[in-house]
């Protein structure tokens, strides 16, 4: 089973971000963690931020991944993705001061909604600024 490949696709609003054959993909979901082998059943997720992990039959790649869908097939899996970024394409300045950005919005925010929002950016940041590392 794990030295099964599948066809993996990730889509970005600007193209195609990654294209390949890979034994396994992992990343987040509103649910938890997921990681998928060829075969797997067929489902759809709501991708929530968190480290992507594309398992490729010689090496792993990491990206990081803030939101979108993702549908798993038998043998093919297509993530649509608000945003994803490899590490060295992170700036890794910018993922601080948003950072701060949001900290400030959730410390000086009276709104649940505006907190919610600021919440998200504060995660995606702290996101961002972990896979810049690898």
């Amino acid at each position: 089973m794990a030295d099964k490949l599948f066809r993996l696709e990730i889509i970005k609003p600007d193209g195609i971000f990654y294209e390949g054959e890979v034994r396994m993909v992992e990343y987040n979901t509103t649910e938890g963690e997921v990681g998928v082998y060829a075969d797997h059943i067929p489902m759809t997720q709501i991708i929530a931020p968190g480290v992507l992990i594309i398992t490729e039959a010689e090496n792993e790649k990491k990206a990081a991944l803030s939101a979108g869908f993702v549908e798993v097939e038998a043998d093919k899996v297509t993530m649509l993705a608000e945003s994803v970024e490899w590490p060295q394409d992170i700036d890794l300045n910018r993922a601080k001061e948003a950072e701060t950005r949001a900290r400030r919005r959730i410390d000086t925010s009276k709104d649940g909604m505006d907190i919610a929002r600021a919440e998200l950016a504060l995660k995606r940041a702290l996101l961002r600024q972990e896979v810049a590392k690898y």
